[in-house]
């Protein structure tokens, strides 16, 4: 049950920091990348040791398809970082009214939008393996690398697609906003890419280095 909470609040963190960064209306595409890069710093930090820090169900899925995580709990997992974000962009919206609350939307066709979905994710997930398994990688910088990864992602993606990387992080916004346009590329593309980055993953490490 601590393990789900920490979830929930993880989520909830970077919804309603990431998100909040674009509802405020103040800050340039530079800030929003950096808002959503430190969420999940912070959120990293102080939840990480409880429940691992996926608050992201692609995570969930990329640990379990390498076998780091057990798959019986990818579900409920995935239900309380929904829950998370669907929270955090509601106040949002009680707070600060009818304000954009970054729903992600694509610039570019279906095809393309899946593609830049799948290829940053995988890279985030290709890290978050590194640093979360590997006792090779400089695991107490985890926080740093995985927020980096974010805010890097987004500032290259996120005039493209919204740089999502997380189904979670698209439903919550989408559900309050009540615009559920195009989401299903928001789920599937960030689940192919961290099943994608698990596995690039698993290929490259030393077979003799699992933990």
């Amino acid at each position: 049950m601590r393990a789900h909470l920490a979830e929930f609040l993880g989520t909830f963190a970077l919804v309603f920091a990431g998100c909040g960064a674009i509802a405020v209306g103040r800050l340039e595409p530079t800030g929003i990348a950096m808002a959503f890069g430190l969420a999940i710093a912070v959120a990293i930090y102080g939840l990480g040791h409880i429940s691992g820090a996926h608050f992201n169900p692609a995570v969930s899925v990329g640990f379990a398809l390498g076998r780091h995580f057990p798959w019986a709990r990818v579900a409920t997992y995935s239900l309380v970082q929904v829950a998370g974000a669907i929270a955090g962009a509601g106040l949002l919206r009680w707070t600060l009214g009818d304000v954009p609350l970054g729903v992600t939307r694509s610039s570019v066709g279906v095809p393309a939008a899946i593609a830049w979905e799948v290829v940053l994710t995988a890279l985030l997930m290709l890290v978050i393996t590194a640093v979360a398994t590997d006792t090779r990688a400089v695991g107490q910088a985890a926080a740093l690398a995985i927020g980096g990864t974010v805010a890097l992602a987004a500032l290259v993606g996120g005039p493209v697609t919204g740089a999502s990387l997380n189904p979670a992080r698209s439903i919550g916004p989408a559900l309050v906003s009540g615009d559920l346009r195009d989401l299903w590329i928001y789920l599937a593309g960030p689940v192919i890419g961290a099943a994608a980055g698990s596995l690039l993953y698993a290929f490259l490490r030393d077979p003799a280095d699992r933990r």
